[in-house]
């Protein structure tokens, strides 16, 4: 019987899951590992200026010491920045200016596609001498730049775009970032991962005070991330009365009585029985089911089935723990990636890209299986968990063995013959 069967959980899924998440994430880095090989001929001369290197600019005439402190100089500053924006926008959605929010996430997104993008392109363009014209560049550019805006801001955008251009984004910002001098670049992607870890799990950091807001208030954060495809389970019993099973992650407290009542009579029609207002919500809510036109509704995540006391239980339980819950999945079940982790694991892969395709193999599978661990995490505490931790601490680590002890070890093998 449906009413037995404990809800789903992200474990059952767990491969799905991390396909949907990885497919994204490997193809972000394919791309920047791709331009930083074809742009980037010698790795010393490509540096920019930025605000990242305000306080110490590399130079290759300074010693490992100096580079190092003044990579930890900018690092700070930086998240510093970062993290002043991040509590300044925090500050503009606690006064509910949402649509100026969303004004901004758009004008930058066009910045990035138009202006970052367009001088990337004037780099391949130039690498490979394809004869083009400026006006045409120009309006092709335009074009691409403002669907990539209207993409990912409207809703009624195919997802397979909407994601496409998330992708391209994340793509284009670290190919930016790869230009940092290389001590920067270490030292800030360390420095951005301890951030990140506090600013999601600290009680006043300013990603869980903004999440906190948005699930309070019951509204998406204005702001870019990937979101990918809910796994929807089909069960023999539940598909037959017209129900889904799928994992879902929170309910939502405000519920408006047109959804519940649209719930109410897509059961009944599809069961041929009169079924009690409250009674609908409260089993669909208890065994995770819900009818495929509502998936709003939802569940909590891995617990087992709910009884009547258990349910009051939760209503009284501390608001802290209720707020939590939706961080990294979507309320249709969905789980979210920001796309500053794209950007960053691809940063990572791009600068070992520089120095030859063994470290980019080993730091690759190091953040794969980074992300594989804070997904399963995700599973099992059902809490705020930052992506970038895991990830780039592997990736680090595996950088760093790679050059001292794997590559040491390769050339002396291919030497003497031991493999070839």
């Amino acid at each position: 019987m449906a009413q037995n069967q404990r809800p789903t959980s992200i474990l059952d899924s767990l491969g799905e899951e991390i396909i949907r998440i990885l497919t994204p994430v490997s193809i972000c880095m394919f791309l920047v590992v791709i331009l930083v090989s074809i742009l980037n001929t010698d790795s010393s001369s490509s540096s920019v200026s930025s605000i990242v290197t305000i306080a110490y600019s590399e130079t290759s005439s300074d010693s490992s010491w100096d580079k190092f402190v003044g990579a930890l100089l900018n690092s700070l500053v930086f998240v510093a920045v970062v993290t002043v924006v991040t509590f300044i926008l925090v500050l503009l959605f606690y006064l509910r200016c949402t649509k100026f929010l969303k004004l901004y996430m758009a004008f930058s997104s066009f910045v990035v596609l138009g202006f970052m993008g367009g001088e990337i392109v004037l780099l391949l363009i130039e690498k490979f001498n394809v004869p083009i014209d400026s006006v045409t560049f120009l309006v092709v550019l335009y074009n691409f730049a403002v669907v990539g805006v209207l993409a990912v801001f409207m809703s009624k955008v195919a997802i397979l775009v909407t994601q496409s251009y998330l992708v391209v984004i994340g793509m284009l910002v670290a190919y930016w970032f790869t230009l940092l001098p290389e001590w920067t670049t270490w030292v800030l992607l360390v420095a951005l991962a301890l951030y990140d870890l506090a600013a999601v799990l600290l009680p006043v950091g300013p990603l869980r005070l903004l999440v906190e807001l948005a699930v309070s208030r019951d509204e998406d954060i204005p702001a870019l991330v990937y979101e990918a495809r809910p796994v929807t389970h089909h069960d023999s019993d539940s598909t037959s009365n017209g129900v889904i099973q799928r994992r879902v992650w929170r309910e939502r407290r405000n519920v408006s009585h047109d959804l519940a009542d649209n719930m109410n009579s897509s059961v009944s029609n599809s069961n041929s029985v009169g079924i009690d207002h409250n009674d609908t919500r409260l089993a669909g809510v208890e065994e995770g089911q819900v009818v495929e036109g509502n998936a709003e509704l939802s569940a909590p995540l891995l617990d087992p089935r709910m009884t009547d006391n258990q349910h009051r239980q939760e209503d009284d339980a501390s608001s802290e723990s209720l707020l939590l819950e939706g961080i990294g999945l979507g309320s249709t079940g969905a789980i979210k990636l920001g796309l500053g982790d794209f950007i960053f694991y691809s940063v990572l892969v791009g600068r070992a890209a520089m120095y030859d395709f063994m470290t980019v193999y080993a730091c690759y599978l190091a953040i794969i299986a980074g992300l594989g661990i804070t997904l399963m995490l995700l599973a099992l505490y059902q809490k705020a968990l930052p992506a970038l931790p895991v990830s780039i601490m592997l990736g680090v680590l595996f950088y760093i063995l790679t050059r001292l002890l794997l590559e040491v070890f390769v050339v002396q093998c291919s030497l003497n013959l031991v493999m070839f």
